[in-house]
């Protein structure tokens, strides 16, 4: 049995931080971050059933085209996408009564519809992308011992690094998703290791008055890196603990990006408002058709 200070119900049932209960959420479930986005989403859907507000976790459940959607925002960061994760799986794998696991697993899919800067010059602004794996530089999944998986990847950018003569800031952990099937066959879209920083400014290498572990040097080296046909293409906050978190649970995850800031060229989107409805229109397409 789950104590009550480690799973934390509300008097009426529902899960601690974000307000919801058992039935209130599909199994196909649209992550975003800023909470303004869920109504963005959720306008394209055919009917709308629930909506609950708590702090900044916004949810939207309706149905597209005859299938059952849930769109959350999870606010920025990993540790957001912890609190998201864990409770969003206990909906439908606890018995949130008798505080126990349920036998059988129930797989959900999440999908992140997110916005994220291009790491690569060759990627342009307001482009698409969706991450075939992530670098895990947040620090939340060495609390979750074993969501690294096969880390091959990881070790081979460190070797790299090492006969650079450069360190990454963090061990390089890189986690690779079971896709849902709708992302997985949606080959037209680039793909790459997306890098998950702990914070906007000098976890992703910018530097306003205070300087940055990630170095030009070290920048460059990273652009530099390729293995097995894939290399570094962009950075932003949430994939890497979506990831490892859905692999650890027994989940389906996918992150699709659309590029607002290109870093290895200094610019940014001056249409990102259209460009992020554009994201919305094609992720709903490749999950409801």
């Amino acid at each position: 049995m789950i104590p009550a200070s480690e799973l934390i119900i509300r008097p009426d049932g529902s899960l601690y931080h974000l307000h919801l209960s058992p039935g209130q959420v599909a199994s196909t479930i649209i992550t975003v971050g800023d909470p303004e986005r869920v109504a963005r989403v959720s306008e394209r859907f055919d009917r709308v059933e629930l909506r609950v507000e708590a702090r900044e976790f916004v949810t939207h459940t309706g149905e597209l085209n005859g299938k059952r959607l849930t769109v959350i925002s999870t606010g920025i960061g990993t540790d957001n996408v912890d609190i998201v994760l864990n409770e969003l799986d206990a909906m439908f794998n606890i018995d949130l009564q008798r505080r126990t696991i349920k036998d059988k697993l129930t797989t959900l899919e999440f999908i992140r519809l997110g916005t994220s800067g291009s790491f690569q010059p060759d990627l342009a602004l307001d482009t698409f992308l969706l991450s075939e794996g992530a670098l895990a530089a947040d620090g939340l999944l060495p609390f979750y011992p074993g969501t690294e998986g096969d880390n091959t990847t990881g070790k081979a950018l460190e070797d790299y690094l090492t006969r650079e003569g450069q360190a990454f800031p963090v061990p390089p952990v890189i986690v690779h998703p079971e896709l849902p099937p709708a992302l997985a066959r949606a080959t037209d879209l680039p793909r790459g290791i997306t890098m998950s920083a702990a914070g906007f400014y000098a976890p992703q290498g910018r530097s306003l008055r205070l300087p940055s572990a990630l170095h030009a040097e070290l920048l460059t080296s990273l652009r530099k890196w390729r293995h097995a046909g894939t290399r570094i293409t962009n950075i932003e906050m949430e994939t890497s603990g979506l990831y490892g978190l859905a692999n650890a649970l027994g989940h389906r995850a996918a992150s699709l990006s659309v590029l607002l800031a290109n870093r290895a060229e200094g610019t940014f989107s001056t249409q990102g408002k259209a460009s992020v409805d554009r994201l919305i229109d094609r992720g709903l397409e490749l999950i409801a058709g």
